[in-house]
């Protein structure tokens, strides 16, 4: 799912070297963190998991109306763990012919042997397989170019203490931790946060079906929505800020 966001000033729950590698059902891999009992995907299929919240219910109807030609389509991601969402995006994005600008914010870097043990993942797609090393490789705070259209920048820091453009994004995934394992991600208070950032009309998507979640993202001004949820889960959320805002 995603690696630890952490409050300032607060001490890792875990760290990189004690993730464990597992298969989920569809074959795709994911990580597991015992510390926390905490899977980063579903164990019922890491990228149809991806693909069912992340690019079918907020990157594709974005990219239907026109978003991201001519300028890139703006995507924060909360959770860039291992690479999944934003590589399944640079996927969907090229097959669109759009172009796309993706933050993704982490404070738990995979070290190089998980990194490795994740490839495997990408070898019948060498052009994402070639990404996949790319995005890992990427220094930290700067803007590389990944694939023709798409701009990757990864954020070594806590999403809920970083200073994020007005209006500036159209996409927000929504990946932390469960609510349970990560209550200081998931308040009204960060939900303002990333509701400043996100242009009139920007969309956040995420796993998460809990009637808390939906409740601070409400209080912070984003109209939210059930949808259907992937494989092993009933419903996931879909909010929208509104186009007048």
């Amino acid at each position: 799912m995603s690696n630890s966001q952490l409050a300032a000033g607060d001490e890792p729950a875990f760290t990189a070297s004690a993730i464990e590698v597992r298969t989920t059902a569809d074959g795709s891999p994911t990580l597991y963190v015992p510390a926390l009992d905490e899977h980063y995907h579903s164990r019922h299929g890491a990228a149809q998991e991806s693909r069912h919240v992340f690019i079918e219910a907020g990157l594709r109807p974005l990219l239907a109306v026109g978003l991201g030609q001519p300028r890139p389509l703006q995507v924060l991601e909360v959770g860039l763990g291992t690479g999944l969402n934003a590589l399944l995006t640079l996927e969907a994005a090229q097959a669109a012919g759009a172009s796309v600008a993706y933050d993704g914010y982490e404070t738990l870097p995979l070290p190089p042997a998980t990194v490795a043990a994740l490839a495997p993942q990408w070898a019948d797609e060498p052009a994402l397989a070639v990404a996949f090393t790319q995005l890992h490789a990427a220094p930290w705070k700067e803007c590389q170019l990944l694939a023709p259209g798409f701009w990757l920048r990864k954020i070594e820091a806590p999403v809920q203490t970083a200073s994020l453009p007005d209006s500036g994004y159209d996409l927000f995934y929504f990946d932390a931790f469960a609510p349970e394992k990560q209550p200081e991600l998931w308040t009204e208070a960060v939900f303002a946060t990333l509701y400043a950032a996100a242009a009139p009309g920007a969309v956040l998507v995420s796993y998460c079906a809990q009637g808390q979640f939906r409740r601070n993202l409400r209080a912070a001004g984003w109209l939210t929505e059930k949808l259907p949820g992937p494989p092993g889960k009933r419903e996931m959320t879909r909010a929208r800020k509104s186009i007048s805002s």
